[in-house]
């Protein structure tokens, strides 16, 4: 079930909200078993058949994270569970991930008379298994503590971040699905979550949607596309992946206000960045998050330790030589990237997107250690200051540009294609018609001149984390008539273009 579907909004959302009122009169147990319900509902309404692999992944981890928790005095047995718990979520995760894309590349297409191409990806399979694997690993760290199975199972399957995520953490969710304030009504939360959900909505179905036709047919004819084509792919599919993602990550946050839930902030104007390193800060923040925390960091850790048996130096300093550089730096750099580019597909194109992004990131840490900016800056006039840090975002803006040309193309061919016509090794091709460019024209402008939503509701904490400031104070939200009606407004265009949206790319995923 998707959030901007008829459904949703008119069937599901209100049942859901209105029974958790009413289960919360009751007690809180009551409302976050119906919270479960409704959940479990939610994840089965798109296929029943795989609501038994998500049951069976929550038992298996609640259960790995029970034994964690008994065998803290004895380490060696409480690592072998973990890893044991880790290995089988992952070796799940591959399965249904990845299992059809090796088998096709190793030239089988059936089994058992059912063709490879009509296995379908358990929705949100990855999401729901990182979301455990990080709450085994806390538990086992002694960050988590273990809670009884009704909490757990409302920890994983709270509806809003089930599908897409965000990626929750323990530390996070536990105490507000523990605290008793949840479960009562609130007013305040109400109007916030909806203005939320509302802006969320207007994103994604009237300035992601209407890309898409453009977008996939550029990307089909990506063998011939000339030079306004292949530009057309790159930059049109960025604007719906920023729109789609952000209207996602907005009804999500709202959904989970509505509920008196704070979720944490997954997406803030990336393409506001001014270094790849700040990117990866602001897109998809809580994947970030967790290949930092799981897999950047104990990978620098254990390089560490194995420099440090060999007697080399693993100070600052270390990391400005070249071999201190390239194992400190550029090794778990790449490894990671690389995996949080197979963590979004099996293809060859999502390795290489990973592996640019590590790329750049490297790129970015050796500008950092290498050319450290003076102490000094020299003072800049404000028109170079400004020309300066547009130079900077264009920067990376292109090079995020160039990732998405693997990220969204069918294969590494098709990608390469379209690179070969950004520069113009297929020609020009046909010129834009004046409506698709002045409809990229006013998306880029919203994307770099507007205020995002964080910085909207700034006032409200609409969600966990920092957020920056909004530049125009008079663009804050307040529950006032004005601010109602713009948002009843948002929420009505939104409605009326239901009929056409699509699903959330992230869905894929």
């Amino acid at each position: 079930m998707v959030f901007s579907s008829f459904p949703f909004i008119f069937g599901f959302m209100p049942i859901a909200l209105i029974g958790f009122l009413i289960a919360a009169r009751i007690s809180n147990r009551t409302a976050a078993l119906w919270l479960v319900l409704a959940s479990l509902s939610f994840y089965a309404y798109w296929r029943v058949e795989f609501l038994p692999l998500l049951l069976i992944s929550i038992a298996f981890n609640f259960a790995i994270g029970s034994v964690l928790a008994r065998t803290g005095e004895r380490p060696s047995l409480q690592s072998a569970v973990l890893l044991f718990g880790v290995v089988a979520d992952l070796l799940a995760l591959i399965y249904y991930k990845y299992a059809v894309a090796i088998a096709i590349s190793l030239g089988f297409h059936t089994v058992g008379g059912i063709s490879f191409s009509d296995i379908v990806l358990p929705l949100g399979i990855s999401f729901f298994t990182f979301t455990q694997i990080g709450y085994l690993i806390d538990v086992k760290q002694g960050v988590a503590k273990t809670r009884d199975l009704l909490s757990y199972v409302l920890f994983v399957t709270f509806f809003p971040h089930l599908i897409a995520g965000p990626i929750l953490h323990n530390r996070e969710m536990m105490p507000q699905f523990a605290e008793p304030s949840t479960y009562r009504i609130s007013a305040n939360n109400l109007a916030i979550g909806l203005a939320i959900f509302s802006i969320g909505l207007f994103k994604k179905v009237l300035l992601a949607d209407p890309l898409a036709a453009d977008v996939a047919t550029s990307f089909g004819a990506a063998s011939t596309a000339g030079l306004t084509t292949a530009w057309l792919a790159v930059v049109g599919y960025s604007l719906q992946l920023y729109f789609d993602f952000s209207g996602y990550s907005d009804m999500a946050i709202g959904l989970a206000r509505m509920f008196n839930i704070r979720f944490p902030l997954n997406f803030n104007s990336p393409y506001k960045a001014t270094t790849v390193i700040d990117y990866w800060q602001r897109f998809h923040m809580t994947l970030t998050r967790f290949i930092t925390m799981y897999i950047f960091n104990p990978l620098a850790l254990w390089i560490t330790r194995l420099r440090a048996a060999r007697g080399l130096d693993n100070s600052r300093r270390a990391s400005t030589t070249p071999g201190g550089f390239l194992s400190l730096v550029a090794g778990p750099t790449l490894v990671t990237m690389a995996l949080a580019g197979i963590w979004h597909g099996a293809g060859t194109q999502y390795l290489i997107f990973g592996l640019l992004h590590g790329f750049y990131i490297t790129v970015n840490h050796a500008a950092r250690i290498y050319y450290p900016p003076p102490k000094k800056p020299f003072p800049h006039s404000w028109v170079v200051q400004t020309i300066i840090h547009v130079a900077k975002v264009l920067a990376v803006y292109l090079a995020a540009l160039i990732a998405f040309a693997f990220f969204r193309a069918a294969s590494t061919r098709d990608a390469l294609h379209i690179l070969a016509g950004m520069f113009g090794l297929h020609g020009r091709g046909p010129g834009l018609p004046l409506t698709t460019l002045a409809e990229i024209t006013l998306l880029l402008t919203i994307v770099w001149a507007a205020p995002n939503t964080q910085q909207i509701m700034n006032k409200f904490e609409p969600a966990l984390g920092r957020t920056t400031p909004n530049p125009y104070p008079r663009l804050s939200w307040s529950p006032r008539a004005s601010w109602a009606v713009v948002c009843g407004i948002a929420a009505g265009l939104g409605v009326l273009a239901v009929g056409g949206t699509t699903e959330f790319l992230y869905f894929q995923f």
